[in-house]
């Protein structure tokens, strides 16, 4: 692989990651229509440094929530509750940690179809399809404004159907950060708090992918000579990961989805003639 598509890969998975256009869906597009000379099989290391960019890039953003998640609840299975916790109030952080483990279960579900569903990265019929299928989704999320459940109040049947759209989200071309925060929201999560649950619950999936892709890579074998390009490309998405999430966090606490729908609606229409005339 050489520097100049580590450097676009990149850029391209660290935007499209966390904004609600499907970074799966451009990446198989991109690669058709500039014809990258690789084979993705070949380069699964990249693919598990990219995860790791993303993982840093939430990290940084949300760093100050996920510290004290992971005290807080270390402490409370540990038994070394406060006061307002042995009286049967758990703090709301150890509250956000089950939430979140209730929202990854669903992914199990994805599992024996894993392979089915890594076949549908070639097909940009499918993925015109899903594209179009995510821009409508986030159209229709303007008539979902929210409520006022966060992490003191949400429900682990909030957290399962949210886990739920996630499954959903693992076909290329469908969004996971814009499908899990329209559920959010209909689900009465506040606006603020469906963003944060949509990116914090990705990290035990980003982290379960991480596995199975670099076990698959020892398997087949990791291309030393690219690894040079392997860390410049993650070195970019993560520092493009970084800004995109920290964008999308303030933009969408002000603003509807529907820009990015009707994006996703134009890239399904042109996938469309891509695959037809590509």
């Amino acid at each position: 692989m050489s520097v100049l598509i580590a450097i676009f890969l990149g850029i391209v998975q660290g935007l499209t990651e966390f904004l609600p256009i499907s970074s799966s869906g451009h990446l198989s597009v991109f690669q058709k229509v500039f014809a990258l000379e690789f084979k993705a099989e070949e380069h699964l290391l990249f693919d598990v440094l990219l995860h790791v960019a993303t993982l840093v890039s939430i990290y940084l953003v949300y760093k100050t929530e996920i510290k004290t998640m992971l005290k807080d609840t270390f402490e409370f299975l540990a038994g070394r509750s406060s006061n307002s916790e042995r009286e049967g109030r758990v703090k709301p952080s150890v509250r956000m940690a089950f939430l979140i483990l209730c929202a990854t279960l669903p992914l199990l579900l994805v599992l024996p179809f894993r392979g089915e569903i890594q076949r549908l990265y070639t097909n940009l019929g499918f993925i015109a399809f899903a594209l179009i299928m995510n821009g409508v989704l986030l159209i229709v999320s303007t008539f979902f404004t929210g409520g006022r459940k966060s992490e003191k109040t949400a429900k682990l049947s909030d957290a399962f159907i949210v886990g739920l759209s996630q499954v959903i989200a693992t076909f290329p071309g469908i969004s996971r950060s814009g499908t899990t925060i329209t559920v959010g929201l209909a689900r009465g999560f506040k606006r603020s708090f469906a963003i944060a649950f949509s990116f914090l619950m990705s990290i035990p999936a980003v982290i379960g992918s991480l596995l199975v892709t670099f076990i698959s890579a020892v398997k087949a074998g990791i291309q030393w000579a690219s690894l040079p390009a392997y860390i410049i490309g993650m070195a970019v998405a993560g520092a493009v990961g970084y800004f995109a999430l920290s964008f999308l966090k303030r933009f969408i606490l002000k603003r509807p989805l529907t820009h990015f729908g009707y994006y996703c609606l134009g890239a399904g229409a042109v996938t469309i003639l891509i695959a037809i005339f590509i």
